[in-house]
């Protein structure tokens, strides 16, 4: 099971994760104006979802502290596949898990007994890659 942890806005790097209202997203770009007459130094973070896809972006003053998700990712054995719901074995615990189907954008062709990669964040599960 995965959490969260907070770190300040300054900290926050391209490529990394934050969570803003339950939901992980992925730091696309991240812009800083200058501390002025009015006020302190601010960010603008642009954001992906990293279930959905969709983006938004977060403005925020850089001292302030934000949430960021801790991810578990790993390696799992497909076993079977019932409707959308992808059932497998993780490869180190081996334990079984039900993932959803990825959409047909993400082209990837999910196969029993095929190896595909896993993510989790905020406790939602996602497939990343196909082996």
């Amino acid at each position: 099971m995965s959490g969260t942890t907070r770190a300040e806005v300054r900290t926050l790097k391209v490529g990394r994760y934050v969570a803003i209202d339950e939901k992980a997203y992925k730091i696309l770009s991240i812009s800083t104006s200058k501390p002025g007459k009015h006020g302190g130094a601010k960010a603008r973070i642009d954001l992906v979802d990293i279930f959905t896809g969709q983006k938004r972006s977060h403005v925020a003053p850089v001292t302030d502290s934000i949430t960021v998700p801790l991810l578990e990712k790993g390696s799992a054995i497909v076993t079977h596949i019932e409707g959308e719901e992808v059932h497998a074995m993780d490869t180190k615990s081996n334990e079984m898990m039900i993932l959803p189907m990825p959409s047909e954008e993400e082209g990837m062709t999910i196969n029993p007994g095929g190896e595909i990669q896993w993510m989790e964040a905020l406790d939602r599960f996602s497939i990343t890659r196909d082996h």
